[in-house]
């Protein structure tokens, strides 16, 4: 794969940049947000790494930017700020996942790994719309109705509702959703799962009183109404 790394720690670049290029990577490295937004902007890359705090622009000011100029890059954040609130904020930037500091170097490599395989699906050929009460999803537009306001959601988020969608009324593991959503076929002791749920939820099930994706204590969740 071809990525961009934008970290400003000489250290951490260093080491991340040192173990991609081993495992057969072509690595850009930038110091700082301006270098990262203008090799970003210019070159083509598979996935984008970005440290979220940098000089220059921090890394969702980077993202918020790419994204308007409709550069639609995989998108990994690296952050030392684990909070739901920070990593929330990085995918309304539009982050396509987080991984928090520090962080082990073979979960670094399998999330890069599934964000690139994402980005080689295919579209989905039919425009198959799926509907659950008054919400309408379109899995070829990836829209996400409810009556006539749209529900606006970042990439995952629409994939992990499609997977639960897909399996309503059925109560899928933590393990099965990294598998299907992230392309991660093993538990690296992520709360990744429980942190997109619950943004999930939050935007899903604001207008209604009904509660829709429901938790399974010891097993996982479901979705139903």
């Amino acid at each position: 794969m071809k990525l961009l790394l934008v970290e400003d720690e000489p250290n951490v670049a260093g080491l991340i940049n040192k173990g991609l290029t081993e495992l057969g990577h072509d690595v850009s490295v930038a110091p700082d947000g301006l270098l990262g937004l203008e090799l970003a902007s210019n070159h083509e890359f598979d996935v984008l790494i970005i440290d979220i705090m940098l000089p220059g622009i921090n890394g969702m000011e980077l993202c918020r930017q790419l994204r308007s100029n409709k550069k639609l890059t995989p998108i990994l954040f690296l952050t030392a700020l684990g909070t739901t609130e920070n990593i929330v904020a990085g995918l309304n930037a539009g982050g396509d996942d987080y991984l928090v500091k520090p962080f082990k170097f073979l979960e670094l490599e399998a999330r890069i790994k599934s964000l690139y395989r994402r980005k080689q699906q295919p579209a989905e050929a039919d425009d198959d719309t799926i509907h659950l009460g008054n919400i309408a999803v379109s899995l070829k537009r990836k829209i996400v109705m409810h009556g006539a306001e749209q529900i606006t959601l970042t990439a995952t988020e629409f994939r992990l509702f499609e997977y639960l969608l897909n399996n309503k009324n059925r109560v899928v593991s933590r393990v099965e959703i990294l598998e299907h959503v992230w392309g991660i076929d093993f538990n690296l002791g992520t709360n990744v799962v429980d942190v997109y749920v619950n943004y999930l939820r939050k935007k899903i099930e604001k207008n209604t009183d009904t509660k829709i994706i429901h938790t399974v204590v010891g097993m996982g969740y479901m979705l139903k109404k």
